[in-house]
């Protein structure tokens, strides 16, 4: 859907089914309409003019039942399609997106647009055959007045034109507050996510409690109310003026317009009839544009979600047999050859330039990486691992250069635990094997004490209720059970007790290394330096000691 606006796109991906939906709309409001010019001609006509119209009756109703009928089915089904697919093209635009523009986009706003945007934009396709039947009915009792009198007729296409005219101003304003209420809406989901992440800390601190209670989170959810209140009040009020002129107009009819009329009281019934009937119809029609508007504004911000996503670039077509094949190769060596990064730094209000940085690993090497907080010891990391692209100079896998062609497959090759990981209920493994892997994890689940508290069961865990420390020796754990040439610790230890530190330092990346794995972890704990066969030193972005241990020189 590159450069189609989101709501458009999904009415040509359902135009068929959309095209049956409205032609079932359409014939139920034309039908309702026959309907009360039937009623009106039962009323002034004889007995034997009442009977003949007995099965015409009885036909129009059923038609106007089956209608309706199939129209709500037809427009519901849309409406679930359309919110799978939101949520599918959503996901896979956050699956797919450049890493470093997600993380600037944040998890809020892709969030909102998973829920609140998604469900309105998906409400579109039940409120357009609401507006669609009701329009027919309008339009259609509009021609019935014409019939019964042109003259009559004109003033009431005036009393409507005048009606929409003041709709329409007031619907531009409205859609502005709607707009903002978008806006909003995301900030909260921001605040709605510290509720839970930010739990301790505000159970803490009553003050900070009081004050994100009232005036971050209730300031939030005070403006989305204010701004979606204006707005559908403003519609709200327009639509009662409407009414109003319409009331206003039935009564210039029966006392003023109506007289000399030939066949007055055919005339007078059938006006009122139709104004009375048609009043609902103008109010359902009046008060479901703006949950349309409201749908468009939502498919705006998914369309401005989405752009703030951008995918990483790929080779047309597909990936080519060398891409695909790229990371299949032993690793020999891995190199960086003057990489440089640069970001936005908060604290310093300024950007942090991570390098030039030039070096390589090589399997069966254990590197640990030190260095102060703000060092750029995780960014490089993420260099090292792929999710940053380098702004100057190129990493090397087996001397082959890494593009953004082949950067994904790339990236197959390490396992992770960063500080931040984040843990799957289960291996997301596909195909055989799965009994294998259960049987080695829960092997190294009883190793690190994990045995009473979770399982391995199909390549699920049996449970995720664990502490954060616990959570990580699952995540290594994980790690282990990937069996990828490349590991990378973001300060792995750091909620570990004595016990599983020495664990993980003593036991667990010797025999990683013994099995030809390349190992970098990012850590403070000075004591187990020695473990290291090469300890890289950071400071303020740059490389200030890549030294290898002496056991690695007698090795």
């Amino acid at each position: 859907m590159q450069g189609t606006p989101m709501l458009q796109y999904l009415i040509k991906q359902s135009r068929s089914l959309l095209a049956a939906a409205a032609l079932a709309s359409i014939t139920h409001g034309a039908c309702s309409v026959w309907l009360v010019a039937l009623i009106n001609q039962a009323l002034t006509t004889g007995a034997d003019g009442r009977s003949a119209l007995v099965a015409t009756f009885a036909v129009v109703a059923l038609c106007v039942m089956l209608s309706q009928m199939a129209s709500s089915i037809l427009f519901e089904r849309l409406s679930q399609q359309a919110h799978a697919h939101l949520r599918r093209y959503v996901s896979g635009r956050v699956l797919a997106a450049d890493y470093r523009h997600l993380e600037a986009l944040g998890a809020a706003r892709v969030q909102s647009a998973l829920s609140e945007h998604c469900t309105n934009v998906a409400a579109f396709f039940v409120t357009f055959p609401a507006i669609l039947t009701n329009l027919v009915v309008v339009l259609g009792s509009l021609l019935y007045m014409l019939l019964l009198s042109w003259k009559v007729f004109i003033f009431a296409v005036l009393t409507l034109a005048l009606g929409s005219l003041g709709y329409h101003l007031a619907n531009l304003r409205a859609i502005r507050h709607l707009n903002r209420a978008a806006v909003e809406q995301d900030t909260l989901f921001a605040h709605f996510r510290s509720l839970t992440d930010g739990a301790k800390e505000l159970r803490l601190h009553s003050g900070k409690r009081q004050v994100f209670a009232d005036k971050v989170l209730g300031g939030a959810i005070e403006a989305v109310r204010r701004e979606r209140t204006l707005g559908m009040s403003i519609f709200s009020v327009s639509a009662s003026f409407s009414n109003f002129l319409i009331f206003a107009f039935i009564g210039l009819v029966m006392f003023v317009l109506i007289n000399g009329v030939p066949d007055q009281a055919r005339v007078m019934t059938g006006f009122a009839l139709v104004f009375v009937y048609m009043v609902t119809p103008l109010e359902i029609l009046l008060l479901n544009i703006p949950r349309a508007n409201l749908a468009r504004a939502s498919a705006g911000r998914i369309d401005d979600i989405a752009a703030g996503m951008p995918e990483e670039a790929a080779v047309p077509g597909g990936a080519s047999t060398s891409a695909s094949t790229f990371a299949a190769a032993p690793l020999r060596q891995l190199a960086l050859d003057g990489v440089l990064h640069r970001y936005y730094h908060e604290q310093s209000d300024g950007f942090f330039t991570l390098g030039p940085v030039s070096m390589d690993f090589r399997p069966g090497e254990v590197v640990f990486l030190v260095g102060g907080n703000g060092s750029g010891k995780t960014t490089f990391a993420k260099l090292l691992v792929g999710l940053y692209a380098p702004e100057q100079g190129s990493l090397l896998l087996n001397g082959q250069p890494v593009t953004d062609a082949n950067r994904d497959q790339y990236r197959q090759i390490f396992s992770t635990v960063f500080s931040d990981f984040h843990l799957f209920d289960r291996l997301l493994q596909d195909g055989a094997g799965v009994a294998a892997l259960d049987e080695r994890g829960n092997r190294l689940l009883e190793r690190l004490h994990l045995q009473h508290k979770v399982q391995m069961r199909g390549g699920a865990f049996t449970t995720q209720a664990l502490s954060q420390g616990q959570r990580k020796r699952l995540a290594l754990v994980v790690a282990c059970l990937e069996d990828r040439p490349f590991l990378v610790f973001d300060e792995w230890a750091a909620d570990q007790d004595p016990v599983f530190k020495n664990v993980f330092y003593l036991e667990v990346l010797p025999e990683l290394k013994a099995l030809g794995k390349t190992i970098v972890v990012i850590s403070h704990d000075d004591r187990y330096f020695h473990v290291a066969d090469r300890l890289i030193r950071m400071e303020n972005g740059q490389v200030a000691e890549d030294a290898r241990q002496p056991q690695a020189l007698v090795a």
